[in-house]
């Protein structure tokens, strides 16, 4: 089936729940007006439907290999990513200074979602670039930004960021690679980075890697750690292409999904690189690439999602069964295609709540607006992430038998989603960092968002009252269970964190389909009273497992796991 862009939703999320509005009324952002809006979301919907959809396919039946150190990439990739760069989509959010359109992250995330609905494996190359750009932005020297945001803004050149190595996945701080001043501005750096995605391609003239290496003076751990551009080609003065760099694409993994996007094992042998940032800071300016990333990474399982259930909705239109009607008359396929259109608006409107927080940060600096895009971005990557895996194995269970066939499409869809649960961090991580890092302010910004959705409840309950009186009860349980979690020490929060984190995405989903209900037709009401009444109540058994404390989880020892 066709995809078809999801454009009036996302519209309704942003005049209706996400308040876009608040954005657009800044200075920063005046010029992001509704008619603009509307004209880049249907251009970025042509664009996905029309050039990008075709190439899902082909990309999983013909991946990306390397030929005499060369990465080929997918049959048509090369017009695709072309499409996107002289669109301008990769540098929507990027400063005008070097080219970019300086538009609110809140349109380059539904831009980046339907783009990811459309072929996954070719969407992560513009948000790799995206997140070095931004990076690039708030941490490289001038001579840095003169040279190398041009070329990424354009798509001339592409992006890539490389942490992991063979002994240091999560914990980054136990990194061996290392960089050695060559006394004229600039670093040998050296050592293997795995798991790098889009290292490497034959249509972008340049490949731009962000590598985290120690220097001689680096101290054990995340504090000794500095990052570097070290460039594919080194660029002349002009932005010209120079000399080959000393790095190379040692191999392509073989993957579960995501085959048409290459994901390599790179080594960096004395290559030379530039500073970014200051000595040792290289993890701040990294962390600034992974929290774009990291949003972006939600959208992307939005996204695929939304791909898993367009193409399990025509399925159960089009396959009769059991007497002349089709499959979409049964009830429990019904069940799976509310749910499955009821968690991707949740996400959805989740993933805008958190880009809007995150423009309204760029342009008013108010440390509040702050607080709540640093709550939401853990919540928007690991429950966007989580429902594009739930939803796209639902799509396989749509189809029943057929969706174990390859020839269907629909098993695609489960097999590239799986990984963005695991890469920017695991949703495990993210929970850790929600119930951790994310509280260190007490639950204050947590506070401050369910003052305004329990406020949203109480308005509501004039004209929804039943609908509107479970959303309030869900929030003050959630309320109670923070007060009591922020009491609690970093064991205790840890072992209740993946289930608060997702009792924070229902209630939240609570209030984005009690306020659809409100302010939409009466489709948006039935859906409303699915989740209201089908799915949010998930939240009661999950924060009695968050109160559960680590004890009883603990004391399982090793021993017992092997019994």
């Amino acid at each position: 089936m066709p995809y078809r862009a999801p454009v009036t939703d996302y519209r309704f999320i942003m005049d209706q729940i996400a308040d876009f509005g608040q954005v657009t009324a800044t200075d920063r952002f005046a010029e992001a007006t509704s008619d603009m809006a509307d004209a880049i979301l249907t251009e970025a919907g042509k664009l996905s439907e029309e050039i990008i959809a075709p190439l899902q396919r082909p990309g999983d039946l013909h991946p990306a290999y390397l030929e005499n150190g060369i990465v080929r990439t997918s049959p048509g990739f090369g017009d695709g990513f072309k499409a996107i760069a002289e669109g301008g989509w990769i540098g929507m959010a990027a400063s005008p200074e070097y080219g970019g359109m300086g538009l609110p992250m809140t349109l380059t995330t539904a831009v980046n979602e339907m783009l990811a609905s459309a072929c996954l494996s070719l969407q992560l190359n513009p948000l790799m670039c995206q997140g070095q750009i931004e990076a690039l932005e708030h941490h490289a020297s001038d001579e840095i930004k003169d040279l190398y945001l041009p070329k990424l803004i354009s798509g001339e050149w592409a992006g890539t960021m490389n942490l992991t190595e063979p002994q240091a996945g999560s914990d980054v701080g136990a990194l061996r690679s290392k960089a050695e001043p060559n006394g004229d501005g600039s670093y040998a750096v050296s050592g293997q980075k795995i798991y790098i995605s889009w290292a490497d391609n034959d249509f972008t003239e340049n490949v731009c890697h962000l590598v985290l290496a120690r220097l001689p003076d680096g101290v054990p751990g995340t504090k000794g750690i500095s990052l570097f551009m070290v460039p594919k080609f080194i660029p002349n003065a002009d932005g010209s292409i120079g000399e080959r760099n000393s790095l190379r694409v040692v191999s392509l993994e073989h993957k579960m999904g995501l085959h048409g996007s290459p994901t390599a094992v790179m080594e960096y042998d004395n290559a030379r690189g530039w500073l970014v940032g200051p000595e040792h800071g290289g993890m701040a300016a990294m962390f600034t690439m992974m929290n774009n990333a990291r949003l972006g990474v939600g959208v992307q399982g939005v996204g695929t999602a939304e791909g898993a259930y367009q193409h399990a909705l025509a399925y159960a239109n089009d396959r009769k069964q059991g007497g002349k009607g089709t499959i979409i008359d049964h009830a429990d396929v019904r069940r799976m295609l509310a749910e499955m259109k009821a968690d991707i608006f949740t996400s959805r409107a989740i993933a805008l709540m958190n880009a809007v927080a995150i423009d309204m940060t760029t342009a008013t600096g108010d440390p509040a607006w702050k607080a709540r895009a640093a709550l939401l971005t853990p919540i928007s990557k690991a429950f966007g992430t989580d429902v594009g895996v739930e939803v796209s194995a639902k799509g396989v269970q749509v189809h029943g038998g057929m969706g174990f066939i390859e020839e269907t499409g629909a098993a695609q869809y489960s097999r590239d989603v799986r990984v963005t649960t695991i890469y920017e961090g695991t949703n495990g991580i993210q929970a850790m960092d929600l119930v951790a890092r994310k509280m260190m302010d007490g639950g204050e910004a947590a506070y401050q968002l369910l003052d305004e959705i329990e406020a949203a409840s109480e308005a509501a309950k004039a004209t929804l009252p039943e609908l509107a009186a479970d959303v309030w009860s869900a929030c003050e349980n959630l309320r109670e269970t923070t007060e009591w979690l922020v009491e609690q020490d970093l064991q205790d929060r840890f072992a209740g964190a993946v289930p608060y984190l997702r009792a924070f995405a229902r209630v939240l989903g609570g209030h984005a389909h009690l306020t659809a209900a409100i302010n939409g037709d009466e489709t948006r009401k039935r859906l409303a009273t699915f989740y209201i009444k089908r799915l949010m109540p998930e939240h009661t058994s999950l924060l009695a497992h968050v109160r559960e404390g680590a004890d009883d989880l603990m004391a399982i020892t090793a021993a017992d796991l092997a019994a």
